[in-house]
């Protein structure tokens, strides 16, 4: 079973293959707004932004945000950005029982496992990462380079640039979790890339990361992701202390 895309709603992009492309996008931008990254009152990117972000149709954008304002979860004013409302009563301990074992935990603890697991996720990757897939994260990239100063459409494309990576290592065990362990305490990071510089650094260590993963390089990646943990350990925590 592929663990990974039927635990998560819209996870990964190889679901789109086994359900229409406008239902998987809906269930990526629900998961999104479920796990905190995207809340009530965020302007959502254009339909070419997030067509661009998430390397679908337009057509396919229009048809998820659609499904999405059905369900309540985001507004449509014609006029105005579409904007998002909320859950709709959901929770992202309702759409991923696992989450659960974070419940108590401290930033400390979730962290250590993250760095852990998300390090030999990134070895796997190194060795076993398709010519596509770089492409892909190379693309992603460069559109991150002009969020600079747009926390949201940021946040989308850093979801998608992580979940692309984890599917990256062919075993969608260790994908499943180190998904779950990338959503933890989402609501303080979203803090933290409104600080000055934080997303261009983001996406400096995007780059890097890249970049050995481009080598064929297993080591140069898994130092790339670890310096990009310890930084986004340090801004996290600095906003929760607060």
């Amino acid at each position: 079973m592929d663990i990974l895309h039927h635990r998560v709603p819209g996870a990964g992009s190889r679901e789109i293959t086994k359900r229409t492309v406008k239902d998987q996008v809906a269930d990526k931008i629900a998961s999104m707004i479920q796990t905190g990254l995207l809340q009530a009152g965020d302007e959502l990117p254009s339909e070419r932004e997030l067509a661009a972000t998430l390397s679908v149709s337009r057509e396919s954008v229009r048809g998820a945000i659609s499904v999405l304002a059905g369900r309540r979860m985001i507004g449509v004013s014609q006029g105005s950005r579409t904007k998002v409302l909320g859950t709709a009563g959901q929770t992202f301990q309702d759409t991923v029982s696992s989450f659960g074992l974070f419940k108590g935990k401290s930033i400390e603890e979730v962290t250590e496992a993250r760095a852990l697991v998300e390090v030999e996720v990134m070895r796997l990757a190194a060795a076993r990462m398709k010519p596509a897939t770089l492409d892909r994260l190379e693309a992603l990239v460069a559109e991150q380079a002009s969020m600079l100063n747009d926390p949201v459409r940021f946040q989308i494309s850093d979801r998608e640039f992580h979940t692309v990576m984890y599917e990256a290592c062919g075993n969608d065990l260790l994908a499943s979790f180190v998904v779950d362990l990338y959503a933890f305490a989402l609501d303080a990071r979203r803090k933290a890339l409104k600080r000055k510089d934080a997303i261009a650094r983001s996406v400096e260590d995007h780059r890097s990361i890249v970049a050995a993963l481009r080598a064929r390089h297993p080591e140069h990646a898994a130092q790339a992701v670890r310096h990009h943990l310890d930084s986004v350990y340090t801004t996290t925590l600095s906003e929760l202390g607060k």
